[in-house]
């Protein structure tokens, strides 16, 4: 059963003020970047959301051609690139669904949230009863993520799915901080809060 990540990094990164996608932590590689290489020593396939004509971007982040997936309706929102996204994916049994500015979750979370997840199932990871990402889904909801609109991505699948949603209790706070503002990446090298 393949289980691979789908990688959100198609947004305009309004609240940071430039391409955060770019932005390196410190010490280290750009934001994209980084989040590619933990999904890399995770061992599981890999799908990036971009926006069209970011090309650069991809070769900058060490994305295969085969990698990227072109999202021309990213500014719709979150839900839209979903959408798009889950539409190209090749026939996985599921899929983690992980944001590009959040570099800190660890291989481990990655390789866990795969193994909990089958097709019938949606597994959340949670810190200390807060829940956070990668969201896996299992392929029997892929239609239903291919109608995601707007901002909300799939939140309301999640609320909905009941007792077919999986909590995966984790030690990994980096499933919970996201980098919304260069301040953010302040101490970013001693990692994650």
């Amino acid at each position: 059963m393949i289980v691979g990540v789908l990688l959100l990094a198609a947004g305009e990164s309004r609240r940071f003020g430039s391409d955060k996608r770019r932005a390196r932590l410190p010490g280290g590689p750009g934001l994209l970047a980084a989040v590619v290489e933990t999904v890399r020593r995770a061992g599981l396939p890999l799908r990036v959301c971009l926006r069209p004509g970011e090309a650069g971007l991809a070769e900058e982040s060490g994305l295969e051609p085969g990698e990227v997936l072109v999202c021309s309706g990213a500014a719709g929102g979150m839900g839209h690139t979903l959408a798009e996204g889950v539409t190209q994916l090749p026939p996985w049994a599921g899929v983690l669904v992980a944001l590009a500015d959040m570099p800190g979750i660890r291989v481990d979370t990655f390789c866990r949230a795969a193994a909990a997840l089958t097709p019938e199932r949606i597994v959340v990871p949670e810190f200390r009863g807060r829940p956070g990402h990668p969201v896996g889904f299992g392929s029997d909801w892929f239609p239903r993520l291919r109608q995601s609109t707007g901002d909300a991505g799939a939140r309301a699948l999640v609320q909905e799915a009941g007792a077919l949603c999986d909590r995966l209790a984790v030690t990994d706070a980096g499933i919970l901080r996201d980098i919304d503002c260069p301040d953010d990446l302040t101490g970013w090298s001693t990692g994650p809060a």
